[in-house]
């Protein structure tokens, strides 16, 4: 039984509880640099392009036409195997095989002979890489699935989501472990291909259907200069061999002086650029992933309801969002718990720091309330939280957040399931 459930407020009076910003530490100017670069690639806003024929320019048919006959020039009729990108034979007049000829074409702006000659090294590229069939390879990394590179869900469009995240590799010991030599660094970055390649798998390669992914990177504790060589490579890699294939970018625990950075340079970058590039500063990340991905496909570990062990249930039961104002406390009633049910909720509040409770109160007169989850503060770290009650007699269940404390508003979720008591025979 999943219902929606009222949700009552309390409000109080704002406070000032500011103190002093400690004074920013100093930056190094080629991390920021390198981000800044990252920034400026060129990949599709969010908002996809179309990749329906008839949309299309008369200018740009014709260079997807004159595409297709240098193409097609360049490999003759009987080699459809050799000119080919995830199974799809770029030879053939078709739908899939023209939302791939676009990609190259609009990296180029159109211009066909710099797209075919992106194409071309690209086939080549995939050919000696063994590209094609990466995704079945073991490359012996199961430590840093799930951790450092990893599809998990979708957004609200549709669109996979790749997270990145770095800052594991701060320990020397895991950082010596995957990059300590050459042939330790490529071997990372065949693994890192083979994330992207699972990702692509999962994309329609169709007009109106969903053609790129969203990335999501964390650069919280992210050893800026030890990883630079890998950086590089793993974008110099994408830029040349994926273009058109990334949605949006979103960076997550962004220090201050990125952000800072960003917004001065904003202003001379292109709207399509601006477009896609998305910057959140620590302490944001619910609140600005919400935007883009539904709660309960978000990380825990970002402040959402998603854990590792959810999928061994099937797809993600849908949460119910709501905002906590500053000065509000909000508390969530789920009525109608028959006598021996079982209820089960997961509930998280971006950036936590704030008062939670969970109460049953009983329908009987004279029945005593039972503090399921004594009020407590829960840190900004602290994951989405999981609990279950079995009710005695009929009731209801009070969960509360109290942010009277704060005047920072924050995004949230809530989500249960009721199991209702066995049948006796």
């Amino acid at each position: 039984m999943e219902a929606s459930s009222p949700i009552s407020l309390q409000q109080t009076p704002h406070q000032d509880y500011s103190v002093p910003e400690a004074s920013p530490k100093p930056y190094k100017k080629s991390f920021v640099t390198s981000l800044m670069e990252a920034a400026t690639l060129r990949t599709p806003s969010f908002k996809e392009d179309t990749y329906f024929i008839s949309h299309l320019k008369n200018s740009e048919k014709k260079s997807l036409q004159e595409l297709r006959d240098k193409l097609s020039g360049s490999y003759g009729p009987n080699a459809a195997s050799e000119c080919s990108m995830w199974g799809i034979p770029l030879l053939s007049i078709s739908e899939k095989a023209d939302v791939i000829l676009l990609k190259f074409l609009r990296a180029r702006d159109f211009r066909v002979q710099d797209a075919l000659q992106m194409l071309e090294k690209c086939l080549s590229w995939r050919k000696e890489f063994g590209a094609d069939n990466i995704v079945e390879e073991d490359l012996g990394f199961k430590e840093l699935e799930g951790v450092v590179a990893y599809m998990h869900g979708y957004d609200r469009e549709g669109h996979p989501v790749c997270y990145n995240a770095y800052g594991v590799f701060k320990d020397k010991e895991m950082y010596e472990r995957v990059f300590g030599d050459e042939e330790k660094l490529k071997k990372f970055l065949r693994w890192r291909v083979q994330v992207l390649e699972r990702g692509i798998n999962l994309l329609h390669f169709k007009p109106g259907g969903v053609n790129s992914i969203i990335q999501v990177t964390d650069l919280k504790d992210m050893p800026k200069r030890e990883l630079r060589v890998a950086s590089n490579q793993i974008l110099s890699l994408f830029q040349d061999n994926y273009p058109e294939m990334v949605a949006r970018k979103i960076f997550i625990n962004v220090p201050w002086y990125f952000s800072m950075l960003y917004s001065m340079f904003s202003p001379f970058l292109t709207q399509r650029t601006k477009s896609k590039f998305v910057i959140s500063k620590e302490g944001n990340v619910a609140e600005t992933l919400y935007k883009f991905i539904r709660p309960e496909a978000v990380p825990a570990q970002y402040g959402g309801l998603s854990r590792p062990s959810d999928s061994q249930n099937g797809p993600p039961k849908p949460a119910s969002e709501f905002t906590v104002k500053g000065g509000e406390k909000v508390n969530i009633q789920i009525e109608g718990i028959e006598a021996g049910a079982t209820i089960t909720w997961d509930i998280v509040v971006g950036g936590w720091d704030l008062e939670y409770s969970a109460e049953f109160v009983p329908n009987a007169v004279g029945s005593y309330t039972i503090a399921v989850e004594k009020a407590r503060k829960i840190a900004p770290s602290e994951e989405a939280i999981h609990n279950s009650f079995t009710s005695r007699e009929a009731g209801k269940m009070v969960l509360s957040v109290d942010n009277t404390f704060s005047r920072k508003k924050r995004v949230a979720a809530y989500r249960y399931f009721v199991r209702k008591a066995a049948a006796i025979a």
